[in-house]
Parts: C-alpha cells; structure tokens; sequence
C-alpha cells in the first residue's frame, strides 16, 4: 500500500507554474542511477511506510547541498513544517502551515528561475526538495541520487518501512548489489527473523541472497543447522555440504551407509537439503 503525503499542495501552486514547468538539468554522477519508478517500490513493501520519516530523511540530506542561503533557510522552514504536519495529520493549524511554507519555497524557486538566464541556476536540490514535500519521495530519490549518494537515500528507505526484526544493514548491501526492493526486503525479514543463528548461518543466507539462489527450502535446512548445535568442525563441513561440495558429499553420503542411514544418504545425494543437519552431526568432532 502507498501511503501518500496528506498536504495538499494544489493551492501552492495555483498562480504559479507548476514545479515541472523549469527544471535545471541535474549533473549526473559516476555510477549507477536508479529510476522513480525503482524507487517508488519501496512505499509497496510495508504497510507501515511512514512518509513523516521518509520526507524528513530526503529533507535532511538535499537541504545541505543547496548553496543559496536565502533558499538553504526557505527550505528548512518548509520541510521543517511538512514533517510536523505528517507527524500529526489531523492538525488543520499545521496544514495550513504545511501549505503556506511550501507555497513560498515554490514562489522563491519560481522567482530565481525566471530572473535566471543560465540553464542550471542551481535550484536542483530545491526542485528536489519540493518534490519530497508534495509526497513524491520517488521522484525526489531519482532527482536527488546523483548529489546526495545511492547508500544514504537507501537507508533513508529502509527505515521508513518500519519493520521489525529486520536486518537492515542486509538489505542494504542487497539493494546496492542491483537486488529489487522486494527481494531485499524479504531477505532482510528472513535474516531478522532468525537473527539469533550462528555466524556462519547468517554468512550463507547473505552468500545465498546476494547470488539469488535463497529460497524457502534452504531456509528450512539452514533452521535445522541451527538447531542441531554443530561444532566449528561440523558447521564447516555443513557449510560444504549446502554449497555443494560433490566430493564431500559423496564421502559423507558414503559414511552415512556405513552408520546405517542409507535413506539419509540417498536424499543427500539427490541434493535434499533437509539431510544435511543430520549429516554434518554424525561428522566426527
């Protein structure tokens, strides 16, 4: 579910061009961009999406980059109103104050850029800016990745999802690596979720999630690794076994025959993941 900013900023705008109407080129920056629309998957992951956490966090990290004092202090009286707003909604005092900040950032920016007569008047991060205060943290991001970083606006995100047990440091790296948020998410859930595991555990989903190779089953195998209270000898070997080690395998399947669990070894050589627990206990300390 998309929550989306409660201010209505129409009236902001009404005897104004709208804030799309000029809009300086923004300086790309080496390395990857990522689009609104990537972006605007976020708001769709978690139903606790707080959009007061998210405009404050874009706010935060755009309004440092403005150079113009004169609009560096606009910027913060507006974004500092908004938030207050999206933090108690039913506020009509706070609406108003929302709307009328906003509307005078807007009229600022307008102004400079029809007084301007270059093609970047150094009113991108304002642009930005204003896009975060309408509820348009997608646009925003996309606009402002270039001048603030990917990994900072990544966090900004990933905290407004509200989730708990969630390791966010995780899905962090996975959205740097090209992951989507979705998946991201789900892995940051899981390893939250079974965040008391081993170290060792906990390697092999991150391993498994950045390849994208993680999946319900393997999850099940990982669970009963840990319940089985491996010893550092035979938590390597399980490591092994559940990156696919063909000769260990084979050698462990082997023994198991030996210690009468055929049935055990047979599953572990048709790769059932579910057999490997029982096979790296039964691997002498």
């Amino acid at each position: 579910m998309v929550i989306k900013a409660s201010i209505d900023t129409t009236s902001a705008m009404s005897a104004r061009a709208p804030i799309n109407r000029i809009r300086p080129a923004v300086v790309e920056a080496p390395g990857p961009r990522h689009p609104a629309t990537w972006w605007g998957q976020f708001p769709e992951v978690s139903e606790k999406f707080d959009a007061a956490l998210v405009t404050e966090g874009i706010s935060d990290l755009i309004i440092p980059k403005i150079d113009s004092p004169l609009l560096r202090r606009e910027a913060e009286i507006a974004a500092e109103v908004v938030v207050m707003h999206l933090n108690k909604p039913a506020s009509e005092e706070l609406e108003t104050r929302a709307v009328k900040g906003l509307k005078r950032l807007v009229a600022t920016v307008n102004r400079l850029n029809e007084r301007s007569t270059l093609d970047d008047d150094g009113t991108s991060e304002v642009w930005a800016l204003c896009h975060a205060l309408e509820g348009r943290w997608a646009e925003a991001a996309a606009e402002a990745e270039p001048f603030v970083g990917t990994q900072p606006l990544l966090r900004v995100f990933v905290a407004a999802l509200r989730l708990e047990r969630f390791d966010t440091a995780l899905a962090v790296r996975l959205l740097r690596a090209g992951e989507r948020p979705a998946a991201a998410v789900h892995t940051g859930l899981v390893v939250g979720k079974y965040g008391w595991w081993p170290n060792w555990l906990l390697r092999i989903v991150s391993e498994r999630a950045l390849a994208g190779t993680l999946d319900a089953d393997f999850i099940t195998a990982l669970d009963r690794c840990a319940y089985a209270e491996l010893s550092p000898v035979q938590s390597k070997m399980a490591r092994r076994l559940l990156n696919g080690d063909e000769a260990l395998i084979e050698a462990t399947a082997y023994r198991l025959e030996n210690l009468g669990e055929p049935a055990t070894a047979e599953k572990l050589r048709e790769g059932d993941l579910t057999a490997v627990a029982l096979a790296a206990r039964l691997i002498p300390l």
